[in-house]
């Protein structure tokens, strides 16, 4: 009884604290996180909410959150897919992601002293910007019509959106290369290039965009009415796209997470200014809130019983050097020459969130290859995220308030 209630009262707060925090420097998922860490420190009967032993639990969990959460960032983005109009996103990805990726192998190899598996696992486990705890600086929701300006994409929510919709997926080509490392096989990189970089990811974007565009087709332009959903407003029907997109190309043996927020982004073409994608997002929204406040809330029970136990000051060194030097450093580099202005450049890069993103992949590899001790590589990776959670959430709502100012919209 006490799990409904405490499971009931989760929702409710789900519910209200967006509205209740207001334009404080405190983020939902921070409340969140406390509020799992005074829970299972002080209430015995709880579960126990370690990720090590219940792995496959926290896997599962975490990929739903995050391909909802992909779903939802496809369905946002008001500017359509094209080389300059994403000209941040693609610098984000091809140079801020492999500096990231290098630096942070670089600092698991000579400063926790991992093996070169386990630096390659870390450093593609901390990549991803994620699109589940980056809400305060992403966009909002779809424009209703192409003249509205209440919810136009600047360049800050667009890049970081875009971003993370796109690297979540693109951090696993890396998470199987320090998975066959672990199988020390001599031709495993004519392999990994073959399957793992170019078949997934060209299946992962073929089937984003086919069952986008026979799902926008469904949707927008079916000859019967009785099969033109739009026409009838059910939100749920985002979570059918998610699930089909997703579980389609995983058979195909293809990137989900790519394939998820390509057929978000390809539905939103079909009928850009069309009304039933405030209706999706909105669904998908409330879904993945609810789904957010379960996982940080375990997170922090499980950092408050154990999964934080034996860490050392070089751990909290590097989780530090991750969020406050390597992103913003990396940012910044790939950004160097772009028209965007300084502060824009700025924000963009200090809000590399990582979160449930790095989770996923983490579980995902320590059951599939054999990296040293799990728990060193979780207490890092847990450091990281609740770092993340706390400082980007205090700093989010002021710094996007700033940018809002200094360009003459209403915050």
């Amino acid at each position: 009884m006490l799990i409904y209630a405490a499971a009931g009262a989760a929702m409710l707060a789900a519910a209200l604290l967006p509205r209740l925090l207001g334009k404080a420097p405190f983020s939902m998922p921070m409340v969140f996180l406390a509020v799992g860490a005074v829970s299972f420190g002080t209430i015995a009967s709880l579960p126990d909410p370690d990720p090590v032993r219940y792995a496959s639990v926290t896997q599962h969990l975490t990929e739903l959150c995050v391909i909802i959460s992909l779903m939802g960032a496809g369905l946002a983005l008001n500017r359509p897919v094209g080389l300059r109009r994403w000209a941040t996103t693609w610098r984000l990805l091809a140079i801020a992601m492999p500096v990231s990726m290098i630096a942070v192998g670089v600092l698991g190899w000579a400063v926790l002293g991992l093996g070169l598996a386990a630096a390659v696992l870390l450093a593609a486990v901390l990549a991803p910007t994620d699109p589940v705890l980056a809400t305060e600086v992403q966009v909002a929701e779809p424009a209703d019509s192409e003249d509205d300006d209440e919810n136009d994409d600047d360049e800050t929510r667009h890049a970081l959106t875009a971003e993370a919709g796109l690297n979540d997926g693109l951090a696993f080509p890396f998470v199987y290369a320090a998975i066959a490392l672990t199988a020390a096989q001599a031709d495993w990189v004519w392999t990994w290039l073959a399957v793992d970089v170019l078949w997934r990811l060209a299946v992962g974007v073929v089937c984003g965009l086919l069952i986008g565009w026979l799902l926008g087709k469904l949707f927008f332009s079916a000859p019967s009415t009785k099969f033109r959903l739009a026409e009838h407003a059910e939100g749920f029907v985002a979570l059918a796209a998610t699930f089909l997109t997703f579980g389609l190309t995983e058979l195909a043996e293809g990137y989900g997470f790519v394939a998820v927020f390509v057929c978000g982004c390809t539905i939103r073409a079909a009928e850009r200014s069309h009304g039933y994608h405030r209706v999706l997002h909105q669904y998908i929204e409330q879904t993945e809130r609810m789904l957010t406040v379960v996982v940080i809330f375990l997170l922090g029970g499980a950092a408050a019983t154990g999964l934080l136990a034996g860490v050392t000051w070089q751990e909290i060194l590097v989780a530090a050097a991750v969020l406050l030097v390597v992103r913003p450093l990396a940012g910044l580099i790939a950004l160097t020459g772009r028209r965007t202005g300084p502060r824009e450049r700025a924000v963009i890069s200090f809000f590399g969130v990582r979160g449930v993103g790095s989770l996923f992949y983490l579980t995902y590899a320590l059951q599939a290859g054999e990296f040293g001790d799990p728990r060193a590589l979780w207490r890092i990776v847990a450091i990281v995220v609740i770092g993340s959670i706390v400082l980007h959430g205090i700093t989010a709502s002021p710094s996007m308030r700033f940018l809002d100012r200094s360009r003459g919209r209403t915050p």
